[in-house]
C-alpha cells in the first residue's frame, strides 16, 4: 500500500527555529493521545506512573508546562488543531456540524501535501469534512497518501478498524497497531525523495477503559496519590452550572469516588501503551536512518478530570481538563538534550502554523495560533498574552467562555434561568494552579478582575466580529456578552 513515493530527507542544518524554506526540510511525527490530563506523566510530576517514553522525549526535547486545549472536547480540538482556528471560526463540534471543506484546504495535512510531503494519518482523526453546512461529512482518506484511521471513535478492537485489520493478529488491540501503521510508513518513506508527515491520533486513553491485557502487570495492585484537589469538598466554590453536565456525575458513576485506584490503574495502563507505542515510534525512525532530520510532537486533544474537584471527564475550563502535555523534540537543535521547560503560555491553536513553519510552508490568513518555534530557541518568549476557553457543547447551563493568561483564569457562565443567575469565577492559577481558591470577591484580586474582565470582553468581541455564519456560532457572541 505504501509506496517508494514516501520520502527520507537527508539532515538538514536548518534548525527548528529557522522557518526558511529548505530543500533539507524535515520529517514531522505528530502524535496526540485522546483524554490525558498532565498528571498521567512522570515528567509531570507524577511519581506514581510509568512513562519512560514520553520522559524520554521530553529530556530529549523541550516541555511545555503550560499548554492548553481552547476547547477540551475531542471533535472541536482537533479542528483548531488542524487549522489554527478557535472552534468559532471552524464551526466544527459535535451537536454543530462537520469542518468545512475551505477550511479543511487550509488544514496543515493538505498544505503539507500541497507542499511536497507525504502524508499519512492514522487512529482517531474525529472530525468529517462537508460541503455544505448543516450537511454530514465524510472523512478526508482521500487526502493522504496512507490512511489507517476510521469514522467516530474507532475501536480499540484492531480488527474493527476497517483501515488497520491486518495489524490485528499481531496487536489486536489498538494502540499498538498504530505503532506498525508508523513503522511501515516510515520504512517506505525512507526509499524515497519527500519529506514526510505522519499524524497519529490514538483512541488510548478515552472511555470506556480499555486497556491492553499484556500490560496488566504494569499497575497490579498499585495504590495511587490522590491529588491535593481529589474530591467534592475541593469543588464547592464552582459555579452551579459546571454541576449540570455529566462531568459532575460521573464522579460517582465512573466510581472515582469509591474505586480510584481500580479506575486510576486502567487509565494509566491506558497510557503506558501509548508510552510504549511512542517508543516503537521513536525507535523505527532510528531503524529506517530518518530520526536525526524527524520533529516528533506529543500532545493530548484534551485533558481529564479524574475525580479533581469531584468531577469526571473533560469539557469544563478547569486546569486537569484544559492544560495538557506537550513535548516537542528536535535533533537537530542546539538546546535539545538541555531538559528544558517552557512556561509560557501556549495553546492547541498554535500547532498549525508551527508544523508549516518547520516545513517553510506559508501561513494560512486568519488564523489565530502562532509559531512555537521561537520557544525553542527562547523559552521565555511571550507569544500569547491570552487565550480563550471555550465550551459550547452539551446542556446550555453548562456553556462557558473563559480567558487565561499566564498567571491568571478567569471563566464566565452565563446562563441565568430560575435558579441560577450569571457567574465568575477567578483564579490566580500561578500561586494556586489546583485551582482551590475563587478570587472573585476577593477586595485583593479587585484590579486584576478588573484586567481579566477587559481581556475577556475583547474575546467576545473577536466572537462577535470573526464567528462563522453557520452551526449556530454566531448567538453566542451575544449569549457570552456581559
Amino acid at each position: 500500500m505504501l509506496l517508494s513515493l514516501f520520502a527520507v530527507i537527508s539532515i538538514a542544518t536548518k534548525t527548528l527555529a529557522d522557518d526558511s524554506p529548505s530543500v533539507g526540510r524535515p520529517n514531522i511525527v505528530f502524535l496526540l493521545s485522546d483524554d490525558q490530563c498532565t498528571y498521567s506523566v512522570g515528567c509531570y510530576g507524577n511519581p506514581d506512573v510509568q512513562t519512560p517514553h514520553m520522559d524520554r522525549l521530553a529530556a530529549d526535547g523541550i516541555v511545555f508546562d503550560r499548554h492548553y486545549v481552547t476547547t477540551a472536547i475531542c471533535m472541536a480540538s482537533r479542528a483548531t488543531i488542524m487549522t489554527g482556528k478557535y472552534e468559532y471560526k471552524t464551526g466544527c463540534n459535535f451537536e454543530h456540524g462537520a469542518l468545512m471543506q475551505p477550511l479543511w484546504n487550509d488544514s496543515y495535512p493538505m498544505l503539507l501535501r500541497k507542499a511536497g510531503y507525504v502524508t499519512a494519518m492514522a487512529g482517531k482523526i474525529g472530525l468529517e469534512v462537508t460541503q455544505t453546512p448543516g450537511k454530514k461529512g465524510e472523512l478526508p482518506e482521500d487526502d493522504f497518501d496512507a490512511w489507517g484511521a476510521g469514522p467516530g471513535q474507532t475501536s480499540y478492537k484492531t480488527a474493527q478498524n476497517k483501515s488497520m485489520q491486518k495489524y490485528a493478529e499481531q496487536y489486536p488491540h489498538s494502540t499498538l497497531s498504530y505503532a506498525a501503521f508508523a513503522d511501515d510508513f516510515i520504512a517506505s518513506a525512507a526509499n524515497g525523495d519527500k519529506p514526510f508527515c505522519l499524524s497519529i491520533s490514538f483512541k488510548a486513553p478515552h472511555q470506556p477503559e480499555t486497556p491492553d491485557e499484556r500490560f496488566d502487570h504494569v499497575y497490579q495492585n498499585k495504590t495511587f496519590t490522590k491529588p491535593a484537589n481529589f474530591g467534592r469538598e475541593f469543588g464547592q466554590h464552582f459555579s452551579l452550572q459546571s454541576q449540570q453536565g455529566r462531568q459532575f456525575e460521573r464522579f460517582h458513576s465512573w466510581h472515582y469516588s469509591d474505586q480510584y485506584d481500580q479506575v486510576m490503574r486502567r487509565y494509566h495502563q491506558q497510557v503506558y501503551a501509548v508510552d510504549v507505542a511512542l517508543g516503537k515510534i521513536r525507535q523505527s525512525l532510528v531503524d529506517h536512518g530518518v530520526d536525526k532530520n524527524t520533529i516528533v510532537i506529543f500532545t493530548s486533544d484534551n485533558g481529564f478530570l479524574c475525580g479533581s474537584h469531584g468531577y469526571g471527564s473533560k469539557v469544563l475550563p478547569y486546569e486537569e481538563s484544559s492544560r495538557v502535555p506537550l513535548m516537542i523534540y528536535d535533533p537537530r537543535h542546539p538546546n535539545s538534550g538541555k531538559g528544558i521547560r517552557c512556561k509560557e503560555l501556549t495553546g492547541n491553536i498554535d500547532f498549525l502554523p508551527t508544523i508549516l513553519s518547520l516545513a517553510g510552508v506559508e501561513l494560512p490568513k486568519d488564523i489565530d495560533g502562532r509559531s512555537l518555534t521561537m520557544l525553542y530557541d527562547e523559552p521565555e518568549t511571550p507569544i500569547h498574552k491570552s487565550l480563550a476557553l471555550i465550551n459550547v457543547w452539551g446542556p446550555k447551563k453548562v456553556h462557558s467562555l473563559s480567558v487565561v493568561t499566564r498567571d491568571w483564569k478567569y471563566i464566565r457562565w452565563p446562563y441565568a434561568a430560575g435558579e441560577f443567575k450569571a457567574t465568575d469565577e477567578l483564579y490566580h492559577i500561578a500561586a494556586d494552579p489546583m485551582e482551590l481558591q475563587n478570587m472573585i470577591d476577593s477586595a485583593a484580586s479587585a484590579a486584576q478582575l478588573t484586567h481579566m474582565r477587559a481581556i475577556y470582553d475583547s474575546a467576545v468581541a473577536k466572537w462577535k466580529a470573526d464567528a462563522v455564519p453557520f452551526h449556530g456560532y454566531q448567538p453566542f457572541g451575544e449569549i457570552f456578552s456581559r
